[in-house]
């Protein structure tokens, strides 16, 4: 897709009418966030605002396209028999740490065989929140991950005396700089690892699990650190770390096994201590950083020793086992001080011919407001770029990414799962609270969430088959709306 084309359907400043969408506004009566983000505080106000509506639907080519505003009307009470989505600003919950994707070998690879003018694009595209959907939290890899052209290490001995990223200086560390520099400074970045290094494992051997050396912990532990150290060297600091990317699973790519136990003991008795004593001791600590299924079990154990709990910020998830998105719940009302972070998703397999079907997008739109609302800070997709192939993978699971790049051509696809993600990424920013957001229609989904800035960013997804029509409704006032088949939409209200 044509930057000029992105550029005029995603954020043109005109009105754009649509005959066959009824679009909708809302007033927000008090919307300040709150200090303390406890959900029984009460909104101070009246307060009229303007609403702006963006929509992304198969219609008209919709995408992020902004519509006209239009004015609201008295409702004292919702009808039980009309679809509904109810807002109330009083009552606040967690606060988001960002939305975002991968920076990856595979992406960085591809984004420098494109011509410059598409380097320009993507990037603006991804980290610009005026011509693009804003990214603001990032993840990238320690060591190399599937998603490398090939398996490789930082260090060959325990004392790490010849620790070097000059590996990632060639594509990863070049991208993630040119991210940073279009994000203007709102850009977080975490950090994950998949292997150690095969010198460090039982198996000798960075893919296929294998577990840690007992007489490696340190070690390992050092790792971290040094990694960090070299990044920031290069002038690039970090949020957050994951402690092993997929913990439970052998792959045929890099990957190492820890069960719930290795994991509490590694992080109380290694990896915490040694964070906690570097200059990196604000680094946010994540356990788990794998399927939903299993996390409440996994956290539990680790959270349930407060000398390992204590060094943990909370608890990373990915989605490729089923939605299980009742977990995300449980585990956000039984340890409610501990954090939630959505750390990796992709849809596959890679199928360059079905790469503008629709459902790809309403996958994300579906968990990124199931996540939300169940509790957790931020949202990461996995790579933000890959080629025609899926890829660049050496070991061959090829999947998308929201934009592919054809190397060959030159072209940049948009999926629509990218616009489905900038619902979100470019709307709801980082330090927003969720508000309630309450739907008494199963067909519409929604979370709506208060910005630092006083704006309430509310997002309603319909993934059916025909156009619904519903009222949004706020301290008795509401707007009569339809929502496009397939469609997902963003109010801004200011």
């Amino acid at each position: 897709m044509e930057n000029k084309k992105f550029v005029r359907n995603t954020l043109r400043q005109g009105v754009v009418m649509i005959s066959s969408v009824i679009v909708l506004v809302v007033i927000l009566f008090g919307c300040k966030p709150t200090n303390s983000g406890s959900d029984k505080t009460k909104a101070s106000g009246p307060a009229y605002i303007t609403a702006e509506i963006y929509v992304t639907a198969p219609v008209d080519s919709l995408r992020i396209s902004k519509l006209q505003d239009l004015n609201f009307n008295d409702l004292i009470n919702p009808d039980e028999h009309q679809a509904t989505i109810m807002l109330d600003p009083g009552k606040t919950f967690q606060t988001l740490v960002g939305i975002g994707g991968a920076l990856t070998d595979a992406s960085a690879e591809t984004f420098y065989k494109l011509p410059k003018a598409k380097q320009e694009e993507l990037m603006n595209a991804y980290f610009s929140l005026d011509k693009g959907i804003g990214y603001s939290l990032c993840r990238t890899h320690i060591n190399s991950c599937d998603f490398s052209s090939e398996s490789y290490a930082y260090a060959t001995e325990k004392e790490l005396s010849n620790f070097s990223v000059e590996h990632d200086k060639k594509y990863r560390i070049p991208l993630i700089k040119e991210a940073l520099a279009r994000a203007g400074g709102s850009l977080q970045l975490f950090a994950s690892p998949w292997s150690p290094p095969a010198w460090m494992k039982d198996n000798n051997n960075m893919l296929h699990g294998g577990k840690l050396k007992p007489d490696c912990y340190q070690s390992w532990a050092d790792y971290y650190v040094h990694f960090f150290q070299a990044y920031k060297n290069e002038g690039i600091k970090f949020w957050g770390l994951t402690v092993q990317n997929e913990p439970a699973a052998v792959q045929t790519w890099e990957s190492c096994i820890y069960t719930a136990e290795d994991e509490r003991d590694f992080v109380k008795t290694y990896l915490g201590p040694t964070l906690a004593k570097s200059p990196f001791s604000n680094v946010k600590l994540m356990i788990w950083d794998h399927n939903r299924g299993l996390m409440y079990q996994r956290a539990k154990t680790v959270y349930d020793d407060p000398d390992a709990a204590k060094y943990v910020w909370g608890t990373g998830f990915h989605w490729y086992t089923g939605d299980h998105f009742e977990n995300v719940k449980l585990l956000h009302e039984a340890y409610p001080e501990k954090n939630l972070m959505f750390t990796e998703g992709c849809v596959y397999p890679f199928n360059y011919d079905s790469i503008h079907e629709w459902h790809w997008g309403e996958t994300y739109g579906k968990s990124i407001i199931s996540d939300l609302n169940n509790g957790a800070n931020g949202w990461v997709d996995w790579n933000i770029l890959l080629d025609e192939t899926g890829g660049p993978n050496h070991v061959n699971n090829f999947c998308f990414a929201p934009v592919i790049g054809n190397t060959k051509t030159g072209e940049l696809l948009y999926m629509n799962s990218f616009y489905f993600l900038g619902h979100f990424s470019k709307f709801i920013r980082p330090g927003a609270k969720r508000i309630i957001c309450s739907s008494n229609d199963d067909d519409l989904k929604a979370t709506s969430f208060v910005n630092p800035d006083g704006s309430l960013a509310t997002v309603v997804q319909n993934s059916t088959d025909k156009g619904k029509d519903f009222y949004v409704w706020v301290d008795k006032k509401a707007v009569k709306a339809k929502s496009p088949a397939h469609s997902i939409l963003t109010i801004v209200m200011k």
